[in-house]
């Protein structure tokens, strides 16, 4: 709808959702492993729960700014909410957020992607997808999943470093006696205003926002990296 009023083409959800019918289908035969990303539409999370049941093998991420943001927050924030795929509506965004809950989803992702304020400021149509999404993405978990009760602190923790780590055939970090120190301390009440990244890029439609979250130290095989 707000494609059509910007007099923009869009990116409609069948665009999304005809590829990972067609995806699931072609790995159902030969029992090969699917993994989607950046799902962001409601049937795309309808068909991976049905694929599940079906004993395919299919793994799917979403990110922050899709269970956080709809499609309006192009209206508001302009090229700074252009992503691809695109926020979409309010039902989209709800069934996300079902589908982490009742763990359709697997992971939470940031889709980090830094641009510079030269290319942001290009029209709509010239501007990049993306934006700097690393700063935020615990903080929009606490926002958008934990403090409204949709998921608990641990579950987002498992969607946003356990999991991935076991994904990656990693093995998840631990506080534990000779555990490497991969860390990171947070105050899961803390608030905090987004107003500077560490990240050499500022495109966000979330600068501003008051988050929970606050990061203290992020230590990376035992040595501080960042300190809040």
């Amino acid at each position: 709808v707000n494609a059509r009023e910007l007099g923009l083409g869009g990116i409609t959800n069948s665009v999304e959702d005809i590829i990972i019918a067609r995806d699931i289908m072609l790995s159902r035969d030969p029992g090969a492993r699917l993994h989607l990303c950046h799902c962001s539409t409601k049937d795309s999370v309808s068909m991976v729960k049905h694929a599940k049941m079906e004993g395919i093998h299919v793994t799917a991420e979403v990110c922050p700014h899709h269970f956080t943001l709809t499609e309006d927050a192009v209206l508001k924030y302009g090229t700074l909410a252009r992503m691809n795929p695109p926020v979409r509506t309010e039902n989209d965004r709800l069934q996300i957020i079902e589908g982490l809950k009742d763990g359709t989803i697997d992971l939470i992702v940031t889709d980090h992607a830094p641009h510079s304020t030269e290319e942001k400021e290009k029209p709509l149509a010239e501007a990049p997808s993306g934006i700097t999404g690393l700063e935020t993405s615990l903080g929009l978990g606490l926002l958008s999943l934990v403090e409204p009760g949709h998921l608990t602190l641990m579950q987002l923790m498992a969607c946003m470093s356990k999991n991935p780590a076991e994904f990656y055939r990693m093995i998840p970090g631990s506080v534990t006696q000779d555990a490497p120190a991969d860390l990171v301390i947070f105050g899961e009440k803390e608030r905090w205003t987004v107003d500077h990244f560490a990240s050499k890029a500022s495109n966000s439609p979330f600068k501003g926002w008051e988050l929970p979250g606050k990061i203290h130290y992020t230590i990376c095989a035992g040595k501080i990296v960042y300190q809040g």
